[in-house]
């Protein structure tokens, strides 16, 4: 009788360790198949979703307020900036300067004698070649030719200044004012289109049409 009973809770032992090793199975099983339909989940998830914003890219490199510096171009001092603030960014596309509160920029001869100067409301420059100058735009240049308009560009690359919007210009003699300008570096040499009022051009000039200008700067010594 005795062994019948041993028998018997034997085999009952056998059959619970039998079931909780199955129920073991079993939740494992589930257990990785979760994780994989998880895994599965997160990695469409990750496909459809946009790049995230990373903060630093609208925020300055550096900051700089109360400015006034000298910039050289091959070993030359060229230019010099005046400005209240100047922000610089090189994580952008492109990398940019800009100059929310003001500029004052001087360009300088090889001789360091200020070819022509720039005041603007706001500037930025790209790739610190192209400045955009934009606001109350005011340019003198060494003749005393003040031009004003709300936009300019100056490509440091191809030494051209040209705007698309209105500009006016101011001679010792004469003002002339119109659209669509452009002149060399110097602000010596400009074409000017659409233009009203007149400037003392010389006969070559003056038979250009009616609606743009061309004034040609001082011929250089040699």
């Amino acid at each position: 009788m005795v062994h019948e009973v041993e028998d018997q809770l034997i085999s009952m032992k056998s059959k619970r360790h039998n079931y909780m090793n199955a129920n073991s199975c079993i939740a494992v099983i589930l257990l990785i198949t979760a994780m994989h339909v998880l895994i599965s989940s997160c990695s469409d998830s990750k496909d459809n979703t946009a790049p995230a914003v990373n903060e630093n890219d609208s925020l300055p490199f550096m900051q700089a307020k109360g400015i006034s510096n000298l910039i050289s171009d091959s070993g030359i001092i060229r230019y010099k900036i005046i400005a209240e603030n100047w922000d610089i960014y090189n994580t952008t596309n492109p990398p940019k300067w800009t100059f929310l509160k003001g500029i004052l920029l001087e360009k300088f001869d090889t001789t360091f004698h200020v070819e022509w100067f720039v005041q603007a409301d706001t500037a930025y420059c790209y790739n610190q070649k192209l400045w955009e100058l934009r606001g109350r735009v005011v340019v003198r240049n060494v003749e005393g030719t003040v031009f004003k308009t709300e936009e300019l560009f100056w490509d440091m690359s191809t030494h051209k200044v040209y705007s698309n919007m209105y500009v006016r210009i101011i001679t010792p003699e004469r003002e002339v004012e119109g659209t669509r300008f452009q002149s060399n570096e110097q602000m010596t040499q400009y074409t000017f289109y659409n233009s009203k009022g007149s400037l003392p051009f010389d006969d070559a000039a003056s038979s250009s049409p009616q609606d743009s200008a061309m004034r040609e700067g001082p011929a250089k010594p040699n």
